[in-house]
């Protein structure tokens, strides 16, 4: 019996390594990790290991172009205004150590879009193989973070922290990060209309203006030694609102003449369009957000009894194992070795599955994924950041990052075909990588800001609907019951 030892532990490691082969090798699988958005926290690590190795290959292999690194760097240095910068100033060697800074942003893409995919992961919204293209085939993206060094990726960075922070409740650090972000780059202000509803609809009124103030309070920490000493000066170069891009750069209104493009009743227009659509989507960001508290309520109401069945459940497993290690004592390795062969030669036999059992029936664990809820929120955001984005008076090549990671949740929250969403987000990343732009490409960018815009504003409506229709059945059954 001794001599067999060996061959049986082959044996045994024979079947676990058929069974990992069995169970993960094949096209079920396969179609799990592609389509299904709950194997997005797998795919992710995937992405995020494959985009270390791009990102390397980029910085090593595609020459430097200076654009926005340099005279940056040393500007802020002098004005002290971005403390983010003055750090990066003092540790690329007062910026000459471009390969280093080149790095640093590759570290802040890879965290952004670990950022990014957690939020997809909770929404379970976007099958995984739509992220992946997204990810692998966006050479502006790439482009943008180790190549050019533009501000643009660091304030991304800190909204996408807040939005993280915001979903796991921790309103203050997120407020925090919201106000850092906005203090790198004032685009992240397109985020705060659907901001201040969310936090309205989570905290109420008293507790919304204490998160502002904390907002308001680290901008004047930011700004103070700017404010002492001059105070105008600064307050009109961080909100220049009026100033005037330059239109060789422009992405999205190229088709423009130069005098249409800088005239400021134009510039009014796209304000009042801004404005406009930000009021008709109001209604249903409320409705959205005041679901979203709901479903948070009653997660916090069954959580703790969802907790005392899985630990139940674990107790139930542990006794059941001891009993079983209990019985098993009383036979030898070799008797144990028969009876397990004896059985599974009797299930064969009988045409049922060697694993097939009673055991099998129970759960693993008890759970709901109520961070799926999250699409309740994340939608509202993302849609009010594409209303600003498509109302801009100009766009510059940098400013895809604004929005470039929310597109395809956007896409995917329309009616539309798959094809239609895949020609939206093709056409967009088009458009962003024509360069000159012309005026095919960037009316072609406005006509998909319009069909995103519109597609999404059609499933709000038809969300509302039913939201409405529900209500009434609910109401008619009180009236039934009294």
């Amino acid at each position: 019996a001794a001599s067999h030892r060996p061959a049986l532990r082959r044996k045994k490691s024979g079947n676990l390594v058929d069974s990992i082969l069995d169970k993960y090798l094949n096209v079920r699988f396969f179609k799990y990790l592609i389509l299904e958005p709950a194997a997005l926290p797998i795919v992710g690590l995937f992405v995020l290991l494959a985009e270390a190795v791009i990102n390397v290959v980029v910085i090593q292999r595609v020459p430097y172009t200076e654009i926005d690194w340099v005279t940056p760097v040393l500007w802020f240095i002098r004005a002290a205004f971005v403390y983010i910068y003055s750090a990066l100033y003092y540790v690329t060697s007062h910026g000459t150590n471009v390969r280093l800074a080149q790095y640093i942003f590759a570290g802040i893409y890879l965290l952004q879009l670990a950022l990014v995919l957690r939020l997809y992961a909770k929404s379970r919204k976007v099958p995984p193989y739509v992220l992946v293209l997204s990810a692998f085939t966006s050479y502006r993206i790439h482009s943008i973070y180790v190549l050019r060094l533009f501000n643009d990726p660091v304030a991304v960075l800190l909204l996408y922290a807040s939005l993280n922070l915001f979903l796991d409740r921790r309103w203050t650090l997120g407020s925090t990060f919201f106000s850092l972000a906005v203090g790198v780059k004032m685009n992240i202000l397109l985020f705060a209309p659907a901001l201040f509803l969310f936090y309205l609809a989570n905290l109420g009124l008293l507790k919304t203006i204490l998160q502002l103030a904390v907002c308001g309070v680290i901008q004047l920490l930011l700004g103070a030694p700017f404010l002492l000493t001059y105070p105008v000066e600064y307050l009109r170069g961080s909100f220049d609102l009026g100033r005037i891009f330059e239109h060789k750069w422009t992405v999205n209104y190229r088709f423009l003449t130069r005098e249409i493009f800088e005239d400021r009743s134009f510039h009014l227009s796209l304000l009042g369009l801004h404005l406009l659509l930000l009021l008709a989507f109001a209604k249903p960001t409320w409705t959205f957000f005041q679901s979203y508290v709901r479903l948070r309520r009653v997660e916090d109401q069954l959580q703790p009894q969802i907790a005392q069945q899985n630990r139940e459940l674990k107790a139930q497993k542990k006794l059941k194992k001891a009993d079983k290690d209990k019985d098993q004592k009383k036979f030898t390795s070799e008797q144990q070795s028969f009876l397990k062969a004896f059985e599974k030669s009797l299930q064969k036999a009988s045409g049922a599955k060697a694993t097939a059992g009673p055991a099998q029936s129970e759960p693993e664990r008890y759970g709901i994924h109520f961070d799926r809820c999250t699409q309740l929120a994340l939608l509202p955001f993302f849609l009010c950041n594409l209303v600003g984005v498509a109302c801009s008076r100009s766009l510059h090549y940098q400013f895809y990052v604004w929005y470039f990671h929310s597109l395809p949740y956007l896409a995917w929250s329309t009616p539309y075909s798959l094809g239609v969403r895949c020609l939206i987000l093709g056409l967009i990343e088009y458009c962003w990588n024509t360069y000159p732009s012309t005026n095919l490409s960037s009316a072609a960018l406005h006509f998909t800001h319009i069909l995103l815009i519109a597609g999404v504003a059609k499933q709000l409506l038809q969300t509302m609907r039913l939201n409405s229709a529900v209500k009434k059945d609910q109401q008619v059954q009180q009236k039934k019951v009294q």
